[in-house]
């Protein structure tokens, strides 16, 4: 912290600051965490974009469950997308 309130060119964020900053929500964390697109994400864990979308931009927030579903998503990218992705007729 010492180092942090010494340096001249980049000090600490203010309380004021930090209070007018707006949070990155944990759904497009966990976009870009992944390095995916919008289009990405929606298309390989069956999230429609619109929704996608209205979670990023803090225009509506996740249920209980999408966010159940966005934490295993995080922890575990690929196995979510495998065991959801739609099985091909055969």
């Amino acid at each position: 912290m010492a180092n942090a309130l010494s340096d001249p060119d980049n000090p600490p964020l203010t309380e004021e600051q930090l209070a007018k900053g707006r949070r990155i929500s944990f759904a497009k964390s966990t976009r870009w965490k992944l390095r995916l697109t919008q289009e990405e994400f929606s298309e390989r864990y069956l999230i429609p974009l619109g929704t996608l979308r209205d979670w990023e931009q803090h225009r509506s927030e996740p249920d209980a469950t999408a966010k159940a579903y966005l934490r295993a998503i995080r922890g575990a990218p690929d196995l979510i997308a495998e065991l959801v992705k739609p099985k091909s007729a055969a």
